[in-house]
């Protein structure tokens, strides 16, 4: 049976299904359920849980991922990755940081820092899509340049000083609630991401290039324009997410955000998004940044250390990545024809 014939058999089968459970039986909606039972069985046995301040600190500590994740998505998508996000992130922090040291206003020291996550996204794109080097490779590299540039402007130091208007907004709060106020602007980026990602032709260029590059080609996808974008979306959010990190704990160091691409990378895996491309919904992602974050903040409140949480989260990651393939094969299996099938449709 020939290649087409398999996805034409697929889609049949997914087609000939409820439009119920074509919705509600995907991987995403799993995390969902994964994310209420989490939060529910929490809420009940974690004593200080399901208290309006916990989710605060949630929602404050998981933002740089939230934002980060949302390009990631699409890059990841296109069958790219980058891992140079959470450098540039700290590189972003340090950038603010040394210019307001400098005596320059804060948001002019933004401004700038988010010109260095352009920049710094132009590059990665460019050496995959003109160069044609891997993004494995690249991002490495990158992820290595970017936090030695940031630790060598500052070096041990660390810039604290910056305008309290600033740091206070970073961590107030939405009138009458316990909602940071940095969900309005990420709410902002979701919407965009959202609406570029599932209902432009761009977002459709996406998955064309993460199922296949030649076929994209053929079908009118510019390739390396699409990747280039991506890259520089990714490298724009993650020195955005710097700067919020910089506000939230009033520190513009070195090593800020140490880590950040590996979590990221790690919601998006676990939210749906095939490490081959051409798959992925950010509503699964958005659910498995909180998840992820969820679970975190009940075993610490559990007394449970850093290294079992990365343990569990780990593990999370690796079943999620073997299920869906197992899931992928059995379907394949069950949507192929019998032999007795075979034989009529070549009969006909």
């Amino acid at each position: 049976m020939t290649t087409a014939t398999q996805t034409t058999s697929i889609v049949q089968f997914d087609y000939a299904r409820p439009l119920w459970r074509r919705v509600l039986a995907t991987r995403e909606f799993a995390i969902i359920g994964l994310l209420v039972l989490v939060l529910v069985v929490a809420s009940l046995t974690v004593q200080g849980f399901a208290q309006p301040l916990t989710y605060n600190y949630l929602l404050l500590d998981i933002a740089p991922v939230l934002f980060i994740a949302l390009p990631m998505t699409l890059v990841m998508t296109t069958g790219e990755i980058d891992l140079s996000v959470g450098s540039m992130a700290g590189l972003a922090s340090v950038t603010t940081g040394v210019l307001v040291q400098s005596g320059a206003p804060f948001e002019i020291a933004a401004l700038v820092a988010l010109t260095v996550g352009v920049v710094g996204g132009s590059v990665n794109g460019y050496l995959v899509t003109v160069v044609g080097l891997p993004s494995l490779a690249v991002t490495i590299g990158t992820l290595a340049l970017f936090r030695g540039i940031a630790v060598g402007m500052l070096g041990t130091t660390a810039v604290t000083e910056f305008p309290e208007f600033w740091t206070a907004l970073a961590k107030a709060k939405l009138a009458g609630t316990s909602i940071p106020w940095i969900v309005i602007p990420f709410l902002v980026l979701l919407v965009i991401f959202v609406v570029l990602y599932h209902f432009t032709p761009f977002g459709r260029g996406i998955f064309a290039v993460g199922l296949s590059s030649d076929a994209a080609k053929f079908s009118g996808v510019n390739v390396e324009r699409t990747k280039f974008i991506v890259f520089v979306l990714a490298g724009f959010v993650a020195a955005l997410a710097g700067v919020y990190y910089t506000l939230r704990y009033s520190s513009a160091r070195g090593d800020n955000a140490t880590g950040l691409e590996l979590q990221v990378i790690a919601a998006v895996v676990l939210g749906g998004v095939s490490v081959f491309g051409g798959r992925g919904k950010i509503h699964g992602v958005i659910a498995a940044v909180l998840l992820i974050g969820a679970l975190s903040s009940a075993l610490r409140l559990e007394g449970i250390s850093s290294a079992i949480i990365n343990i569990i989260t780990g593990g999370l990651l690796i079943i999620s990545v073997v299920g869906a393939s197992v899931f992928a094969w059995a379907k394949t299996r069950r949507s192929a024809p019998t032999p007795a099938r075979a034989a009529a449709a070549s009969s006909s």
